[in-house]
């Protein structure tokens, strides 16, 4: 077990944002993990960003992400989250990454 994981093994963060190898952004509740970041994400929905539109939140439910998806995984402030208006958010959509 690495140091940066040992936070995480305490106590589970809660509701995160996990951006995908080809671009997606999927935010859910955190609830468990192995040692090859697969992550099983429940009450999750997908955010699809258009720059011409708002954002459009496309509910996933309970979901599992292959480890070897995830780009970024990061904890989100729930109360900031719940105050942004989503419908007004314009946003280009993200490219997938290229290795």
């Amino acid at each position: 077990v690495s140091d940066a994981s040992k936070p995480f093994l305490n106590e589970l963060p809660g509701t995160v944002a996990v951006i995908t190898s080809d671009g997606r952004m999927i935010v859910g509740t955190l609830k468990g993990f192995d040692q090859t970041i697969n992550l099983i994400l429940d009450e999750s929905h997908e955010r699809v960003f258009s720059s011409s539109q708002g954002v459009e939140q496309v509910v996933l439910g309970l979901y599992i992400v292959r480890g070897d998806n995830v780009a970024v995984i990061g904890e989100i402030d729930e109360e900031t989250d719940s105050a942004l208006d989503l419908g007004n958010i314009r946003a280009e959509p993200l490219n997938s990454v290229v290795h």
